[in-house]
């Protein structure tokens, strides 16, 4: 397993375990992030993940909410919520080409949830890349993998 792959996942868990326990738990999901078999670089990458998802998952939310519509977040299933929040910090943090934001983040869905998650949170992250690119001065339409980030 490639290790951008690992560190997202470690960071999903850690966002699924603070979501369910609180701020009260960011220590102990440090330490398991910390704690893992991974190496150094993995570990870093997923704590760095971790630590800005969660420090923007208030404005994820907002951005996620208009795009979730008909769905209070709250009762989106756990791991769907955090792969969203997850997948919009990275593709709002300009790192990540939004293609392969997208692509993680239906392949953590995938993994996590049900069968019906990815589908769902294809249009969700697709929504997201619209509106970001629209707010850039794109024609917010096109797909994720013409865009490049610059």
């Amino acid at each position: 397993m490639k290790t951008p792959h690992r560190a997202r996942r470690l960071a999903l868990q850690g966002l699924c375990c603070c979501d369910v326990q609180g701020p009260r738990a960011v220590g102990l999901v440090e330490e398991f992030i910390r704690d893992s078999t991974d190496p150094a670089s993995t570990v870093r990458a997923a704590l760095e993940m971790f630590r800005e998802a969660l420090g923007a998952r208030d404005s994820s939310d907002t951005r996620l909410a208009r795009h979730a519509r008909h769905w209070d977040l709250g009762r989106l299933a756990l791991v769907d919520r955090n792969i969203l929040r997850l997948g919009v910090w990275e593709m709002l943090s300009g790192r990540t080409p939004p293609r392969v934001v997208i692509a993680e983040a239906l392949r953590l869905a995938e993994e996590f949830s049900t069968a019906e998650s990815p589908r769902f949170v294809n249009g969700i992250l697709d929504a997201v890349y619209r509106e970001q690119r629209a707010e850039r001065g794109g024609d917010g339409g096109g797909d994720p993998a013409d865009d490049r980030p610059s």
